[in-house]
């Protein structure tokens, strides 16, 4: 079994438990590759002895690794999706962050992941993806996001319109700040943080939530992801922000927006003592007096 790891450079609060996961590999005799700008960000920061080989692309993990472990916290597992595409490498998130909706697996059982992993007592999630395509080409190949795509306004000046229609029908203009659809995955997100609802993971739909829209009654909406959502984008301002999950591009009225189901998921792994209606409960404190 060969198994990659994934981190970002400048988080100190990872390194304790990389040293843990690295051990716990070799000890069962599992062959570990290590993302090469974190192996660089390691070697300099930290005693670890590393004799592990580096990669840098998909390309090099495609067909060649057994999972995917990531260290950090939701964004660390997001940035995964450029290197796992549509390979179907199952991805493990070691949570070494604070809420942790994707990195469920805590930083204090690694040990105990390891060993649950190699006994094959995990399920395996898919979840689905979004899709931008635009008549420019702005995200290169990975033009794809688990969580959200996003269209903002770029600065501080005034709201922007986007004119919003569901398979060539007019849904709606939202004079807001901007405007979400986010995937199942996503709606515990930036969505959840604006208004819009929790979806569970396994429904097939998109919410399109606007951010910090002029008319108090325009609230989210759930659609079928089988819609196509196209988006034309007006403004005082020239230029506006288009977003899959953390990437972000500058773009202009000229550029044409249609959101849709990617045609492939991924594949995120889950221990059978975890599911998400009991992160759900465990994230947001559910069902607790928190009254003091």
């Amino acid at each position: 079994m060969k198994i990659a790891i994934y981190g970002r450079s400048g988080t100190p609060n990872v390194l304790p438990y990389v040293d843990i996961l690295l051990q716990e590999l070799k000890h069962a005799n599992v062959e570990a590759v290590l993302y090469h700008p974190f192996y660089n960000y390691l070697k300099h920061n930290t005693s670890i002895k590393l004799t592990q080989q580096t990669f840098t692309s998909h390309d090099e993990l495609r067909g060649n690794v057994d999972f995917l472990f990531t260290l950090g916290g939701d964004g660390t597992m997001l940035d995964t999706i450029s290197l796992v595409r549509d390979s179907g490498i199952p991805i493990v998130g070691i949570n070494t962050g604070r809420l942790g909706f994707l990195a469920t697996i805590s930083k204090d059982n690694i040990a105990k992941c390891v060993e649950t992993i190699l006994q094959g007592q995990y399920d395996i999630d898919l979840r689905s993806l979004i899709r931008l395509e635009t008549n420019t080409p702005i995200f290169g190949e990975v033009n794809y996001a688990l969580n959200e795509i996003t269209i903002h306004k770029k600065d501080s000046s005034s709201m922007i319109i986007i004119h919003t229609y569901l398979n060539g029908e007019y849904l709606n203009s939202y004079w807001a700040d901007g405007l979400i659809i986010a995937t199942p995955t996503g709606s515990t997100g930036y969505s959840l943080s604006c208004g819009g609802p929790i979806i569970v993971p396994q429904c097939e739909n998109f919410v399109i939530t606007p951010i910090a829209p002029h008319n108090l009654n325009v609230r989210p909406i759930v659609v079928s992801d089988k819609y196509v959502i196209s988006l034309e984008v007006e403004g005082r301002s020239q230029y506006f922000l288009s977003t899959l999950d953390s990437r972000s591009v500058t773009i202009d009225s000229s550029i044409q927006l249609a959101a849709r189901k990617e045609d492939f998921g991924v594949n995120i792994v889950r221990l059978h003592n975890e599911n998400f209606l009991g992160t759900l409960r465990n994230k947001l404190m559910w069902g607790l007096d928190v009254r003091n």
